[in-house]
C-alpha cells in the first residue's frame, strides 16, 4: 500500500502514513500527521529528507515511498479552544487588567485572570505562576492547570482537617498524633438516583457522596445494614461433626505406636534383642522436648528415635529389655509396619 515515511527533527526513527493512490497532497499529509500525533495550535513545515527542499504549497503532491522531515511552527489563524485566547493573543476582558498606577498589590486569584501581567502590581513569582496557568489553559481544564502550577483549586478542602486553604501535605495537623484524620468519603458514580437513599450521618457504614454534596447510601445496602449480620451460634462439641467422627473412630492399635514417643511409627525399625519396634527418628518427640523443662531434656529416655537413644545411652542399652551392647547398626527396617496404615 502507498505510504510516506516521516520523522520529526528531534527523533531518530521514522513513522509511516498510509494513503490511497499514487500521490498525497501536503495538506492531507499534515492533517493525518496532526491527527496521529494529537497536535493542536501549531502548524507543520514539511521538507524532503533527500534534498532538504521544503514543500511551501499545500497542494503540492508528494510521491509514494518518500521520506520527509517534519518541523513544528506556531500556528497562524487557528482558534484556541479557550475563549480568552485567539491566535495566541489574549482577548481583553473587562475589569481584569491592572495598570501601573494602581498602588494596591494584585491578589493571585485576580492575577490569574489578568492579561497585562507586565504592568500588574504583583511579585515576579506570582506572575510566573499566572503565565504558566494561562498557557496551560489551552490544553487542560482550569482545575488541572492549577494543579500543574502547584496552586490549589478554589473548592479544594484538606482531606485531613477538612479546612480549606492549604494542601494535605502542608496540613498543620500532620505532626499531631492526637489529631485523627477525617474519614474520606468516596463519590458515588454510575449509580442511578432511584437506587440511592439520602442520609444525615456521614459516619454511617457504606455512606457515599453524590455530585451535589449530599450523603447517600444504596437502597440495598441500607436494607442489609438494617437487618444486621446473622451471628453464628456458640461453639459446642455436640454440634461439631469433626469431634463426633473422631470420637467414634477406633483407637490406634498399640503395635503401631512407638515405645519412645507414644505416637505413630515413623520409619519403623526393629531392635534385634527383644524384637520391639521403634521410630528411627521421632519427629513428635523433637517438638515436645523443645518446650519441656531442662530436667526432661537431659533424660536419656527422651532422646529422638531409637538410634539416637542407643548412641547416647551408656553401654548401648535397649530401652525395653535393658540389654547392653546393642549396636545401632544392627537395627533393621520393619517393612510390615511401614506398609500398614491405621
Amino acid at each position: 500500500m502507498p505510504c510516506v515515511h516521516y520523522k520529526f527533527r528531534s527523533k531518530l526513527s521514522h513513522d509511516t502514513i498510509l494513503f490511497e493512490g499514487v500521490h498525497i497532497t501536503v495538506r492531507e499529509l499534515k492533517q493525518q500527521i496532526m491527527r496521529r500525533e494529537r497536535l493542536k495550535l501549531c502548524d507543520l513545515k514539511i521538507s524532503s529528507e533527500q534534498n532538504n527542499e521544503e514543500y511551501t504549497d499545500d497542494e503540492a503532491l508528494i510521491p509514494n515511498n518518500t521520506s520527509v522531515v517534519i518541523r513544528r511552527i506556531p500556528a497562524v489563524g487557528l482558534k484556541s479552544t479557550n475563549k480568552r485566547f485567539v491566535n495566541n493573543r489574549p482577548e481583553p476582558s473587562c475589569g481584569s487588567s491592572q495598570t501601573v498606577g494602581d498602588s494596591s498589590p494584585v491578589s493571585l486569584d485576580l492575577l490569574l485572570k489578568t492579561e497585562n501581567l507586565a504592568e500588574a502590581n504583583a511579585s515576579e513569582e506570582d506572575k510566573l505562576k499566572a503565565v504558566m496557568y494561562q498557557s496551560s489553559l489551552c490544553y487542560y481544564s482550569s482545575s488541572d492547570a492549577m494543579k500543574l502550577v502547584g496552586l490549589l483549586p478554589p473548592n479544594y478542602i484538606c482531606f485531613r482537617c477538612r479546612i480549606p486553604g492549604h494542601h494535605i501535605k502542608n496540613c498543620p495537623s500532620n505532626g499531631d498524633k492526637s489529631c485523627a484524620p477525617h474519614k474520606r468519603i468516596r463519590k458515588c458514580a454510575g449509580i442511578p438516583r432511584s437506587f440511592l437513599v439520602e442520609v444525615d450521618d456521614p459516619d454511617r457504614k457504606g455512606v457515599m457522596m453524590d455530585s451535589s454534596g449530599k450523603y447517600v447510601i444504596p437502597v440495598m445496602d441500607a436494607d442489609a445494614y438494617a437487618i444486621g449480620k446473622k451471628e453464628k451460634p456458640p461453639f459446642s462439641p455436640q454440634n461439631n461433626p469433626s469431634s463426633s467422627s473422631s470420637s467414634s473412630s477406633d483407637p490406634v492399635p498399640a503395635t503401631l505406636l512407638c515405645l519412645i514417643c507414644k505416637d505413630l511409627l515413623s520409619d519403623a525399625v526393629m531392635i534385634p534383642c527383644c524384637r520391639s519396634s521403634y521410630c528411627d527418628e521421632c519427629e513428635c518427640l523433637i517438638k515436645q522436648t523443645s518446650v519441656r523443662s531442662k530436667q526432661a531434656v537431659s533424660d536419656n529416655r527422651l532422646v529422638s528415635g531409637i538410634r539416637t537413644c542407643l548412641l547416647e545411652s551408656d553401654g548401648h542399652v535397649c530401652p525395653t529389655c535393658r540389654q547392653s551392647d546393642v549396636s545401632p547398626d544392627s537395627l533393621t527396617a520393619n517393612t510390615v509396619l511401614r506398609q500398614v496404615r491405621p
